[in-house]
């Protein structure tokens, strides 16, 4: 106690000081710890094993442990510790399962003390008790942690987890007989040293591996922990169940975290991959760093505070083989380059603004709180040390409301939930979904789905509905023009030149009658429409120009138009015409005023079936009727990037997992990725969730794909013996007994299996449900107070 006050009166007189410096290592570092009175580190790593001396102004290499001819696997450290309490006693972990201890006061060269080989596996993990002399914990990757007594020659206690391996275990800083370990299946365990057979308290921290833990030393029942999921977690261990009370959302997998000595709501961290930098977090504002340490230039392996009772010096070892003393009034404040302005939209269109409040301080129906802006806390205004606290930045948030009743997301929805994008035929899914979209009144969306169906359907693919589709094959009729109309004989009779026209161009018997015309702008666009609910067939007369003008006659200009006169000839039938559809008005004017038509002629004559086909197809190229759906390619990707860009990537991604091949080759896959992340979020957003997972099953994008693949392995459990199960059935390998077995009517489970996370009994899920409902016990008789939630 004589050394430990001694060390405190130095920090009260400023001993401890130095710089922001740093030394090069022979080795990439995976560990670093401190002695306890703050003047020498050590570093540990799986080809260096020193100890440097710290230094007004630099490192200075003091001990080189790694020594012999040939140093064994025991050099090579996952881990390293210095005792708090003997200044002569160190601990590694070793790759090879070893656990050894140090003994720095040997007077020959080889200073290892103690070698303990009970680990079968790497061993992840070793902590001195923080009072206790001789204890020291480690966690193994076989999943077992064991304590030792350093007086003795091997472990006094295993604790076995009955899970996956260990990542990190910390003995409580208050408690003597507590201890914590955090798991690779995301579970945390709380155990006391005194009970090895069973842990006192078990909770899932994180989705996914937890990396690190570390007890808060200051608040007894804080516990950090920190995962591959990103995130920071402080957990209230004093409740009966344990309390999430702060979450830090990272960047990074999190490797390491510890608390920042006499600050109670500072703590850094590093990440094992990706991210170099060292963050300070205020977990009361946790979207935002307090400080970053951005010095090293690889992945950082070790961080600790420099004095447990000194929050200036951060000590840091890295894989750049580099090792760093961090001065934290050198760090860099993000809160500094922040933007103060902020815009949202909400879910249902309402948007939220935010800003400096001296930005719009001239708002007059904003009211000064009296004493100052009390939406901080107090202390903000008692003058505290500038570089310990954020920056005042103060912002008003403003929201405007939106009119539900014209910005309603309810077609969204509707529209996810209708929609076809599998099945079916291509044909049948777009005329499905155009049919959705016209009963949801989006009249454009339906339309694009119909021309879809247009521009790429097969039409081989598709069969003559009947008689009356008697142009069901244009393959042979000659598009005419205004220039072949011309050429004709005006001493060519009605009779002979019909008798020509189905000699010579209608091998297939095709009839044209008096209302059963279907005019379209090409052969394949009119076989298409065939078989449709008659969205696309197009006729003029009564139904002239139907769905939004789709198909019209092009004229180039009026003076054109002139040299469109029919000969007289080809209207003297008229007497069989009369039930056609009339003519466009413009047409009957023009004829009205040939030469070749009296006016008696022009009020009562109209096109035949074969003049109204020409008459459209003066407007379009002399090229073949048959288009390869690849012509339609640009043109549907401009508009699927318009869609996308008007914010409706729901008809793009739709449009693009129903196309397929026919499109995905054109638009490049970041675009894709994009599009399809924006889509996937909507649908989560409004929990939407067998959308989601569809269209996640649909895509192609490999960065798509293996959303709904993450955190699908479940690891059992026996519930009798507690023994991790096999894959192979409902008996437990160990215990032999049947271990999925409802706790209600106590048959084997086979279907959904759904258990309670406190006791582990569970059964069928309708049965469990109809037991909570009048009864909070278990089922089993175990006498734990179940939820079911």
């Amino acid at each position: 106690m004589e050394k430990m006050s001694r060390v405190t009166t130095a920090l009260s007189s400023n001993t401890i000081s130095g710089r922001t410096m740093f030394c090069h290592l022979d080795a990439p570092a995976n560990a670093i710890s401190v002695c306890r009175d703050a003047t020498q580190v050590v570093v540990a790593g799986r080809n260096i094993f020193k100890i440097y001396g710290l230094e007004e102004e630099q490192f200075v290499e003091k001990l080189n442990l790694r020594v012999g001819r040939k140093p064994s696997l025991n050099f090579s450290c996952a881990d390293v510790m210095w005792h708090q309490m003997e200044e002569n006693l160190l601990a590694t972990a070793a790759t090879n399962g070893a656990v050894v201890t140090w003994n720095l006061g040997k007077p020959s060269r080889n200073k290892q003390d103690q070698l303990f080989t009970e680990h079968k596996r790497t061993v992840n993990k070793v902590c001195f008790h923080p009072t206790e002399v001789y204890m020291l914990l480690s966690g193994s990757q076989d999943g077992f942690m064991k304590c030792f007594d350093l007086r003795k020659k091997e472990s006094v206690s295993t604790f076995s987890g009955q899970s996956e391996s260990v990542r990190d275990v910390q003995f409580s800083m208050k408690d003597y007989f507590t201890f914590a370990a955090s798991f690779e299946n995301g579970n945390v365990q709380l155990w006391d040293i005194r009970r090895p057979d069973r842990y006192e308290r078990m909770f899932t921290a994180h989705t996914g591996p937890v990396f690190c833990c570390d007890w808060h030393p200051d608040d007894r029942g804080w516990l950090a922990t920190g995962g591959r999921d990103k995130m920071v977690k402080v957990w209230d261990m004093t409740t009966n169940r344990a309390k999430e009370i702060y979450c830090v959302q990272t960047i990074a997998s999190v490797a390491r975290v510890k608390w920042r000595p006499e600050r109670k709501f500072h703590l850094a961290t590093c990440s094992m991959m990706v991210d170099h930098n060292i963050y300070v977090w205020d977990i009361r504002r946790p979207f935002i760093p307090f400080a970053t340490f951005e010095e090293h230039k690889d992945v950082t392996t070790g961080i600790v505070w420099r004095h447990q009772h000194d929050p200036h010096f951060l000590l840091s070892g890295s894989k750049d083989s580099t090792l760093y003393q961090h001065m934290f009034k050198d760090a860099t404040r993000p809160v500094d380059k922040a933007n103060p302005e902020g815009l949202c939209f909400g879910l249902l269109g309402d948007l939220a603004f935010a800003a400096k409040e001296s930005l719009i301080s001239s708002d007059a129906n904003r009211k000064p709180y009296p004493g100052g802006d009390r939406r901080y806390p107090i202390f903000f205004f008692k003058k505290p040390d500038p570089t310990e606290q954020f920056a005042h930045v103060s912002s008003a948030l403003t929201v405007f409301e939106t009119d539900l009743d014209s910005n309603r997301m309810d077609w969204f929805v509707k529209t996810a939930q209708l929609y076809l994008l599998s099945g079916k035929p291509f044909a049948e899914l777009c005329d499905h979904n155009a049919k959705v979209a016209q009963e949801l009144k989006r009249p454009q969306v339906s339309t694009t789905w119909t021309m879809l169906r247009i521009m790429f359907s097969d039409p081989a693919n598709l069969t003559t509905p009947g008689p009356n589709h008697n142009l069901s094959k244009l393959g042979t009729l000659p598009l005419m023009n205004s220039f072949s109309m011309k050429e004709m004989g005006s001493g060519m009779g009605t009779e002979s030149r019909l008798e020509r026209s189905k000699g010579d161009s209608r091998q297939d018997n095709i009839h044209l009658e008096p209302g059963n015309s279907h005019i379209s702008n090409n052969n394949e666009e009119n076989e298409e429409t065939e078989g449709s609910d008659g969205q696309a067939e197009y006729m003029f007369g009564d139904a002239e120009l139907d769905d939004d003008d789709l198909y019209s006659v092009e004229h180039d200009n009026q003076t054109e138009e002139q040299e469109y006169a029919l000969p007289q000839e080809a209207f003297q039938l008229r007497h069989e015409i009369m039930d056609n559809p009339s003519a466009p008005e413009h047409l009957q004017q023009d004829k009205a005023d040939s030469p070749h038509v009296s006016g008696n002629e022009a009020e009562v004559t109209c096109l035949t079936p074969i003049e109204s086909f020409s008459l459209i197809s003066i407007s379009q190229p002399l090229y073949s009727p048959h288009l390869p759906a690849s012509f339609f390619c640009p043109i549907v990707r401009e508009m699927l990037s318009h869609y996308a860009e008007q914010g409706d990537v729901q008809m793009a991604v739709s449009v693009l997992i129903v196309l397929g091949e026919r499109i995905r080759k054109e638009i490049d896959d970041l675009t894709q990725e994009h599009w399809y992340m924006s889509y996937i979020d909507l649908l989560q957003r409004f929990e939407l969730w067998n959308v989601s997972n569809e269209v996640i099953k649909l895509s192609t994008c490999s960065a798509i794909t293996c959303l709904n693949q993450t955190s699908t392995t479940l690891h059992i459990n026996c519930s009798n013996c507690k023994r991790p199960m096999s894959n192979k059935g409902w008996i437990c390998d160990r215990c032999h007994q049947c271990a999925s077995v409802c706790a209600v009517c106590h048959h084997v489970v086979k279907g959904l299996f759904v258990w309670c996370q406190g006791c582990s009994h569970g059964g069928h899920l309708e049965h469990m449900m109809n037991w909570l409902k009048s009864s909070a016990h278990c089922p089993a008789g175990c006498g734990h107070l179940c939820e079911y939630t």
